[in-house]
Parts: structure tokens; sequence; C-alpha cells
């Protein structure tokens, strides 16, 4: 018999919304140092074409990231044998390709570099986080001992 775990879907998604908005913020930020202090643009590629990103897409694509992680999470959480595990090397992983994937466009080392760090910066922010509200919305209920016939058993 394994042990039980029982998820407060709750917390978890508050914790995953409170996530996103500091996801969201993360973006903001990386935008306002990029742009604002370095002179750097930060770019996307969309239909072909390199473009500015706005800084609301930028902040609500973080948020967004952010309740998609709290599905992953959830969905682990309630199925996965190692939750935990699983769930760090698929954002770990998710992660990575956010952050290099500035490298595969046509444009300056700095525009490249400056994205891959935002992006970065909000994929650990958004990953640790939940990874954290995950731990506290669990509880694990290890099985009761079988008793043999004739003992008596204490309800506690």
């Amino acid at each position: 018999m394994s042990d039980k775990r029982t998820v407060d879907g709750g917390r978890l998604w508050m914790g995953g919304a409170m996530a996103g908005v500091v996801g969201a913020g993360v973006a903001v930020v990386g935008l306002l140092i990029a742009r604002g202090i370095f002179d750097i643009p930060v770019l996307v590629q969309r239909e072909g074409q390199l473009i500015n990103a706005s800084t609301l897409w930028y902040a609500a694509a973080a948020f967004v990231c952010a309740l998609i992680a709290t599905a992953l999470l959830h969905v682990l959480l309630l199925a996965a044998p190692r939750p935990f595990t699983f769930y760090g090397w698929i954002t770990g992983l998710a992660i990575a390709i956010c952050a290099l994937l500035p490298f595969t466009i046509n444009a300056e080392l700095a525009s490249k570099v400056a994205t891959s760090l935002i992006n970065l910066a909000i994929g650990i922010v958004i990953a640790t986080t939940i990874a954290t509200v995950g731990r506290t919305a669990v509880t694990v209920t290890p099985p009761r001992p079988a008793g043999r016939p004739g003992d008596s058993v204490t309800p506690w």
C-alpha cells in the first residue's frame, strides 16, 4: 500500500496565479532594464518578421506560462509517482528552450542575449515559485499499518 497524496487545488492555483503576476512583473522589469537602461531591443518573431516585443504581450505570456506550469504540476501531483522530479525536469527543459530560442533568430547579439536573459529569469521565477507553492498544497498521508486479528485499533 502506498502513501495517499491529497492536493489542495485552491491553494495551488492561487499560488500559480500569484506566480504569474510575479512572472509578469519580472518581464516588465527585464524589458525596462534592456530597453530603458541599455537601449537594447527585445525581439520576437511573428509571421517570419522580427518585431520589438510589446511589454503587455511579454507580461501576458509570462502569466499564461505560469498557469500552464501550474496545470502541469497539478496533473503530476495527481498522477505521477515522483511529481516534483518530473516537474523539475519538464520545466527545466522548457526554460532551456526559451533561453536558447533567441539565438536561433537573425538579430543583433545584444538583442539575443537580452531576450534570453529575460526569458531565463521569468522561467526560473515561475518554476521555482510554483514548485514551492506545490509543496505547501500537498498533504501526504502514510498508510495505516495492518493490525493482527484481535488487536484493538486506536483511532488516532
